[in-house]
């Protein structure tokens, strides 16, 4: 049991004293001592005890006062009552400690004195109602922010996500708060549109879970970066093939939520293609001849940090040429196919290790929905039909949140066969180390990521996963 002092006048206190009243599942002893019968309801309960009398006056404050107490708590609405109070009972211990109703900005230097200040709480309190802010805990553990509520709007990239996709390192997600009940998750727990996360963490990752949380659909290429970017290398590419990538690129710039459209040119070389992409530079089209750097991946990490760049257009020649590089930096793809953009109705996905592919389901379910593509979603596995069962349920739920239409394909055959064949589509795939390390020798496997270039055709977007460490 322990001992509590707390003196009280006003509205504030009286308040205050309810909750301690109410409070049952205390072991506390509380000493309460007032002067005006309008601040407290007297409750006779066998824990708390009422003095009635000025505090202001040392002498009967220390009659009152008993060695046994540990805290005192000022809760007054005049300022001369409130530090005239306080210093009575630093006469009387120096060392106890104090929390104060601060409605005056006081500055007071004193390690064991809590001033809480009445107008940030209610500023802090209204700031946590504005939509799109993360709710820090303030009144338990460290309160720095390392335990925060996050809400989950209806087009976060975590909806329809479980739990073991979701990579926690140093933060964890602790609790669920679902149509005001309280779930305590486990790593096949489904989040929901609307859900609160009860999460905590290192502070400075928990501020951009929450960023990251709230990120809604139709901001692709973020969180990557802000603009789309190509790097056109005239000693590797012709005429024909550097148009062909232009051309691509303006189509998702004019279709994407990026900010700006990057062209950068290497090893330029006179003529009527140069002089075309000269002409691009204005509005949010930028381009720049760099007649210094020679080297495509140079040249590519300069720009990686100075560029944000979220996604990077290129096309069969300089992916191969550059892959293992690419998929080192950690960025999106876009290969251009044989065909016309414009043709495309269509983005294919054929799953081989579903954990990962629904760790990408919001970053191909935003481009789809900003190009205006349907679905198509092959479940191929002679061995195990059921393996993509909650991939497939992932995926059918997130069609219902962006208006999407999905097909799920179950083939008898290899897929590959019938989609190499097509001219409509664009394939999404997790840039993982089976295409990093393809090579000849993958003809002879069965692994769709392996054989990614046997649909080099096509057009292909390369999302970037995270490692299992």
């Amino acid at each position: 049991m322990k001992e509590i002092l707390i003196i009280a006048d006003g509205i504030v206190a009286k308040q205050f004293l309810e909750r301690v009243c109410a409070d049952s599942s205390s072991d506390n002893n509380y000493s309460v001592i007032y002067y005006n019968d309008k601040s407290i309801e007297i409750k006779k309960l066998d824990h708390i005890k009422y003095y009635k009398f000025d505090p202001t006056s040392y002498s009967k404050l220390r009659s009152v006062y008993q060695e046994g107490i540990v805290e005192v708590f000022i809760v007054v609405k005049q300022k001369v009552d409130a530090v005239e109070s306080y210093n009575n009972i630093r006469a009387l211990n120096k060392d106890i400690h104090i929390v104060m109703l601060d409605n005056w900005k006081l500055d007071i230097a004193d390690a064991n004195l809590s001033l809480i200040n009445a107008q940030e709480l209610l500023s802090s309190r209204l700031f946590d109602f504005l939509p799109n802010v993360s709710v820090i805990a303030q009144n338990v553990g460290l309160g720095i922010g390392e335990i925060m509520e996050i809400d989950v709007p209806f087009g976060s990239s975590y909806v329809y996500r479980h739990l073991y996709t979701i990579k926690q390192k140093k933060w964890h997600i602790a609790a669920i708060y679902r149509a005001n009940n309280l779930i305590l998750p486990s790593p096949s727990t489904m989040i929901q549109p609307n859900d609160i996360l009860l999460v905590i963490g290192d502070p400075n990752i928990l501020r951009g879970i929450s960023i990251s949380v709230k990120q809604e659909f139709g901001s692709f290429p973020a969180p990557y970066g802000k603009n789309i970017y190509c790097l056109i290398d005239f000693e590797v590419l012709n005429s024909d093939e550097i148009e062909k990538i232009i051309n691509s690129a303006f189509l998702l710039h004019s279709s994407l939520n990026n900010s700006k459209l990057i062209i950068k040119v290497i090893n330029p070389t006179y003529g009527k293609c140069f002089t075309k992409l000269q002409g691009y530079d204005q509005g949010s089209t930028r381009v720049f001849i760099d007649y210094e750097e020679d080297s495509f991946k140079e040249a590519l990490k300069k720009d990686i940090d100075r560029s944000n760049i979220g996604l990077i257009v290129t096309n069969n020649k300089l992916f191969k040429l550059y892959k293992k590089f690419l998929f080192d930096i950690k960025l999106p793809i876009f290969k251009v196919g044989e065909y016309d953009f414009s043709k495309i109705k269509n983005g294919v996905i054929l799953p081989e290790d579903s954990e990962t592919v629904e760790k990408l389901t919001a970053a191909i379910f935003d481009i789809s929905a900003q190009l205006n593509l349907d679905l198509e979603l092959y479940d191929y596995d002679p061995e195990e039909m059921d393996k993509n069962s909650e991939l497939i349920e992932h995926f059918k739920n997130l069609a219902g949140v962006f208006k999407r239409r999905i097909r799920v394909i179950k083939p008898e055959n290899n897929p590959l066969m019938e989609i190499e064949k097509r001219d409509d589509i664009v394939q999404f795939l997790p840039f993982d180390k089976d295409i990093k390390n393809a090579n000849l020798f993958s003809l002879f496997s069965r692994s769709f990521q392996k054989l990614y270039y046997k649909l080099h055709r096509n057009y292909q977007v390369f999302l970037p996963v995270e490692e299992n460490e």
